[in-house]
């Protein structure tokens, strides 16, 4: 079991990190290296040989590989990212950047995503290291860049251009799962992610005539545009059931003792209450308008318009997607992928999903685990590339009334400290036996 310095460690490494801003505001704007170099000086003194790459200068990754006692066994990844989203400091109880420690509880941003979960692999790798202790597989930890951007310089760069560094691995843990959710009934919920919707983000142009704004204008490229947009926000995409999002119902509804009828899968959803959270974003592809951009001054009809929408598919919906995009985009507004990345399913009868649920029940023995699938995207997407089977695994206990999804990309993102020692040794019970 990982001893009390790797608890101590695990707090001070989540509070160091975060006071390390690694900002990433698209379009290149971050800089991750100083957050990589403090990586790889702590899986350095574990007696590691780390690895900096970088694709751009200053949007650095760390690679290091601890060898298991079964050298036939397949590798392991272990992932987490460095760069976090912005944080306006006046929005924030506490300055975003202080990685300050209040009343048992680390704040700032990349305290829940995912600072602490790079503080959890650290603190274990090190742990291993004064213990003597070896997985019985071959473990790769990686720490990467432009996870919150387009991955371009992190873990797309890393397994496009460095695949030799992950030789071995078929399977992946990383962010947004294992985590305490609280239905509100006094039942705690461990979901583990086993599958991802994948990234249709999407640039939308409207053609029409330029003109005088006081003119009747039928070609009009704005009006064009709104009727599209509200088109697609308008919506109501059908039911698509995939093998994760169908064991997560059917292991809910018998949680709750209701009949499993996934004919009505929205009737079902009701009779779930909370807990219907974990599920409801990922019965159905979806696409949410998010951004306009048309005209240049109030009384000109400007000759295009563009908009830019936020476009989920679940795996296998992808065709799906893409042909009602062109039913609700019409003749008259054109499409096309700005950022594109696959959905991911994993097996939930897998031996590797089977010891994460035996490594939280251990530690949570009055918790449910059930498995789920994540509406978003992690850097499993391009890890997918290599044929490595990506899970989200980032334990954590939380109380009750802590809302951790909400803080997600939220203001005064935290943590507790307990949460934290939770998280390392799950993470160490995990790894042992994986």
């Amino acid at each position: 079991m990982a001893d009390g310095q790797a608890l101590d460690e695990v707090v001070t490494f989540t509070s160091d990190l975060i006071r390390i801003d690694t900002t990433n505001r698209g379009g290149g704007d971050c800089q991750e290296r100083p957050a990589a170099e403090y990586a790889a000086e702590r899986l350095a003194g574990a007696g590691l040989e780390p690895v900096l790459l970088e694709r751009t200068k200053g949007r650095t990754n760390v690679v290091a590989r601890i060898e298991g006692t079964d050298p036939s066994a397949d590798a392991l990844l272990v992932h987490g990212h460095l760069d976090v989203v912005p944080a306006e400091a006046r929005d924030w109880s506490v300055h975003p950047f202080s990685g300050e420690i209040r009343d048992g509880v680390v704040w700032g941003r990349g305290a829940v995503d995912m600072k602490n979960m790079d503080a959890m692999i650290l603190a274990v790798v090190r742990s291993w290291a004064r213990e003597g202790v070896r997985p019985r597989r071959d473990v790769v930890v990686a720490f990467t860049a432009d996870e919150e951007a387009s991955a371009e310089d992190g873990s797309g760069f890393l397994a496009d251009r460095h695949p030799g560094l992950f030789e071995g691995c078929t399977e992946g843990v990383s962010e947004s799962g294992a985590f305490t959710f609280h239905d509100g009934a006094g039942r705690q919920i461990y979901p583990i992610a086993a599958g991802e919707r994948g990234t249709g983000w999407l640039k939308l142009t409207a053609r029409g005539r330029a003109g005088h704004g006081s003119k009747v204008n039928k070609e009009n490229a704005v009006t064009r545009l709104a009727a599209a947009v509200t088109r697609i926000g308008e919506h109501e995409w059908p039911l698509r059931l995939t093998p994760t999002v169908r064991a997560a119902l059917t292991e809910l509804a018998a949680l709750y003792g209701i009949e499993p009828d996934l004919t009505n899968v929205d009737a079902l959803l009701e009779k779930l209450g909370p807990a219907a959270k974990l599920v409801e974003a990922t019965v159905r592809n979806s696409a949410n308008p998010t951004m306009l951009e048309a005209g240049y001054k109030l009384n000109v009809i400007p000759g295009d318009a563009v908009a830019y929408v936020d476009g989920r598919y679940l795996s296998g919906g992808e065709d799906e997607f893409r042909t009602t995009l062109d039913l609700l985009t019409g003749p008259d507004v054109e499409w096309e992928f700005h950022h594109r990345e696959v959905a991911l399913q994993a097996p939930v009868d897998s031996p590797t999903y089977a010891a994460m649920r035996a490594a939280v029940e251990e530690f949570a023995p009055e918790g449910h685990v059930v498995p789920y699938c994540m509406s978003g995207g992690t850097d499993a997407k391009q890890f997918s590339r290599l044929g490595i089977t990506g899970y989200g695994f980032a334990p954590l206990k939380l109380p009750e009334g802590f809302d951790y999804q909400a803080l997600f990309h939220g203001v005064d993102e935290r943590v507790p400290v307990e949460a934290l020692h939770f998280g390392v040794r799950v993470l160490d019970r995990f790894l042992r036996s994986a």
